[in-house]
């Protein structure tokens, strides 16, 4: 059977290309619009002395990526999940919780949202499996977003499936902040990605993970209803592997995700938001 191909639900909402011609052949280049609001935490007066309302600056982030591909590749596309990690990052850096930390993305596709990461911590390590070129995709997305990355940015080969070279994991010791978006689509990742986040959560600890999915419903015979089995896999590992571990204390929660909006997308209801934290024991 010719495995699938899949076409995120994002380039059927908005019209975000360009007539920009891509460096590849098969590829698009799409301009995704956000509000950046200005940081400054201290009200502002004009010489009248009226508040000065300041306006949040109009700002796009460029992308080179597939409009379609085989399952496997996927990363090479734009997903919802990214788009709510996007609108996070940016309520957690207007706050300053991303000030001088050291952030790891993990499955970071075409590197969108480690691009919003990087306009507020201190360093960026953009990460993904070495497949299909999205590696290159990624350095050369941070090449047309170099206005946008205000920290140390670093891209890397990351398999969920594979051990960990010395270089990534002096990286992973020193980071504060993970984050992920839209990393399941089969059992085997979603078993993989948690075995991985276990094993950094439990690297020097303490660290913060936030992890975005996307609830994706099919109907089955089994259940004789709609189910989104991926979702209730991770849930099933989360909740097994939350209580194993020997080096930290982990704390599980569902965040709402009532935070702004600053990217132009749909925040459907299917979308949720984890954050994992762990403490040395």
């Amino acid at each position: 059977m010719p495995e699938l191909t899949v076409t995120s639900e994002i380039y059927g909402e908005y019209d975000y290309r360009t007539k920009t011609t891509p460096s590849t052949d098969g590829n698009v280049i799409s301009e995704f619009p956000f509000l950046l609001p200005k940081s400054s935490g201290f009200p502002r007066f004009d010489e009248d002395q009226d508040l000065d309302v300041e306006r949040p600056q109009k700002e796009v982030i460029k992308i080179e990526h597939s409009s379609k591909t085989k399952i496997a590749l996927v990363g090479l596309q734009v997903w919802r999940g990214a788009f709510l990690l996007g609108d996070m990052l940016i309520h957690l850096g207007l706050k300053g919780h991303l000030k001088d930390k050291t952030v790891l993305e993990l499955g970071a596709g075409t590197g969108l949202t480690s691009f919003v990461a990087a306009l507020y911590s201190k360093k960026v390590v953009c990460t993904d499996i070495d497949l299909g070129g999205i590696l290159d995709l990624i350095k050369l997305n941070a090449k047309y977003n170099a206005n946008l990355i205000r920290s140390q940015f670093k891209v890397m080969p990351l398999d969920f499936t594979a051990s960990w070279s010395p270089a990534l994991m002096d990286e992973i010791k020193g980071v504060d902040v993970i984050i992920a978006a839209d990393v399941i689509y089969d059992d085997d990742v979603t078993a993989a990605f948690v075995s991985t986040i276990q094993k950094i959560l439990n690297t020097n600890p303490p660290k913060t993970l936030y992890v975005v999915l996307e609830k994706r419903y099919v109907f089955t015979i089994e259940h004789m209803d709609s189910v989104a089995p991926c979702y209730e896999t991770f849930l099933t590992l989360l909740d097994k592997v939350k209580t194993e571990n020997i080096n930290a204390s982990w704390t599980v929660e569902q965040l709402p995700i009532d935070f702004p909006k600053y990217f132009t997308y749909d925040r459907v209801k299917e979308l949720v938001l984890w954050r994992i934290t762990s403490k040395p024991n």
